[in-house]
């Protein structure tokens, strides 16, 4: 029986070039798919961009900008994005101006509204623009938004449509109870538990469209477009081709464990809004939404565009390459806590586990055996060898699955250093031989490890072990 898996980062708003914390969740996505096709899975891995609502509107307004010609440039970057990052070439990406996602977003809104879960009332609320979310006063600091504090409040009182949110408390706090591993980490699962369990509020899914034009139609409504989140949020599923594709929505949504990955500003969002949406529509729900922490600064400050403290991932990337850029995400960087991210800590991490570490010693450990080994060494590999390794990606335990690639790095740095395999098989060349083709194989296992982390190095050191060689330049140089 085929072993199906579906992936997908969130998508972000294309305001301004991509930064480094969306490069993150895009590379973590991109290692777990990875990884799953290395086990076997036929893997559906989905990326894109959200091109809707008040923010973008604003944004082109303020640019003197045609909205539509704004997205679309800086769509392009987006889209570029995980070719500079090395990530899968078979990656979907969809754009929420597609024409086939605004009309998947309007079979789903009719599906919630003609199961009665949608209707129309005046509201007076207090409008956060950065998150693109109403907020209630005790979510406010000093009256202002703590992820966006340089925007102001805004107070709006119109006609929408509303989503009735509030019939889903019960339903969802079921759901979390029968899925006990739905959010990773626990302690985000504890907060939208907690979230839920407070009580929930119908939220408003539609703009008047006199007000905000760019978004789309409401099915049967031409005075109102969908509020940007309802819209994004069906991404998920018409990326499969929903709801015409049935065949491949069943195999990868409905029997594919679908993962989705989000910052922790994302956590209501996907956790509960998009989980009620999919209870309304009369669709499976997501199988496990995993939550990042978020990238920090100097001073611990987080990174954001609204902030105007992001690393460009691109520069890093030109300068370093992307599999080093890929090696900090997965080593050093908190699998859900916040983390720091600065150009020095990346060079100390860069060199020492880079240049120092797993490239040093493909060199030592391919010298040796280009110089004494008369032809290369025949390894016959077994994937059960890795069960540990893939346990903690199964986990989205990404740090601790890279920690042992490294432990492994470690200790064949020590047994060449107490064995010294290439004095020995001066005297002895049975036992020298015999310690080299060790090595190598055990190279080997390492470099199959970094297949999903790495793949570009990964690939290097495959091709080094094949041809018996050594690296005519080392993998990585150092940075001084």
């Amino acid at each position: 029986m085929d072993k199906n898996f579906y992936i997908t980062t969130t998508l972000p708003y294309v305001n301004s070039d991509p930064h480094v914390g969306f490069a993150m969740e895009l590379v973590r996505a991109d290692i777990i798919a990875r990884s799953k096709k290395l086990q076997g899975y036929n893997v559906f891995f989905n990326t894109g961009t959200d091109e809707h609502g008040q923010k973008l509107f604003t944004a082109a307004k303020d640019a003197g900008r045609d909205v539509k010609e704004y997205v679309d440039s800086y769509a392009e970057a987006f889209k570029s994005l995980p070719k500079a990052l090395g990530v899968l070439e078979d990656i979907h990406f969809i754009r929420t101006t597609d024409s086939h996602h605004e009309k998947a977003a309007q079979e789903f809104w009719r599906r919630c509204f003609d199961n009665g879960y949608i209707y129309k009332k005046n509201y007076t609320t207090k409008y956060c623009v950065g998150c693109e979310l109403e907020k209630t006063d005790s979510e406010l600091v000093d009256g202002k938004c703590p992820l966006h504090p340089k925007l102001e409040i805004e107070l709006r009182d119109e006609e929408n449509y509303f989503f009735k949110f509030s019939d889903f408390g019960d339903k969802l706090l079921e759901f979390y109870k029968s899925n006990p591993n739905f959010v990773v980490p626990d302690f985000r699962f504890n907060e939208i538990k907690a979230f839920v369990e407070r009580g929930l509020e119908d939220f408003s899914i539609s703009r008047l469209k006199e007000k905000m034009s760019w978004g789309i139609p409401v099915p049967g409504d031409d005075n109102h477009v969908m509020y940007v989140w309802f819209d994004a949020l069906v991404n998920y599923i018409s990326t499969l081709g929903w709801p015409e594709n049935m065949d491949q929505f069943e195999k990868f949504w409905k029997n594919g464990a679908p993962v989705q990955y989000c910052g922790k500003d994302n956590l209501r969002q996907q956790s509960a809004m998009w989980q009620a949406m999919l209870m309304a529509a009369d669709l499976p729900n997501t199988s496990t939404v995993v939550v990042n922490g978020f990238l920090t600064g100097d001073g611990g400050v987080k990174m954001s565009k609204s902030l105007g403290n992001t690393i460009n991932p691109i520069d890093v990337v030109n300068e370093y390459g992307a599999d080093a850029f890929r090696f900090f995400v997965a080593k050093e960087v908190s699998n859900f806590e916040d983390s720091p991210f600065t150009m020095e800590r990346f060079k100390e991490s860069y060199n020492s586990g880079l240049a120092n570490g797993i490239g040093n010693l493909t060199s030592r450990v391919m010298k040796m055996a280009s110089a004494n080994l008369t032809e290369p060494v025949s390894i016959s590999f077994d994937l059960e060898k890795l069960s540990s390794f893939f346990q903690h990606l199964n986990s989205f335990e990404i740090l601790k699955a890279v920690d042992l690639i490294w432990l492994n790095i470690g200790e064949m740095d020590s047994f060449i250093q107490e064995n010294q395999p290439f004095k020995l098989i001066k005297t002895d060349k049975e036992s020298g031989e015999r310690m080299i083709r060790e090595l190598v194989t055990r190279l080997y296992g390492v470099a199959k490890m970094l297949e999903v982390v790495m793949p570009d190095t990964s690939s290097s050191i495959l091709e080094l072990i094949k041809e018996n060689k050594t690296p005519e330049t080392p993998l990585f140089v150092r940075k001084d």
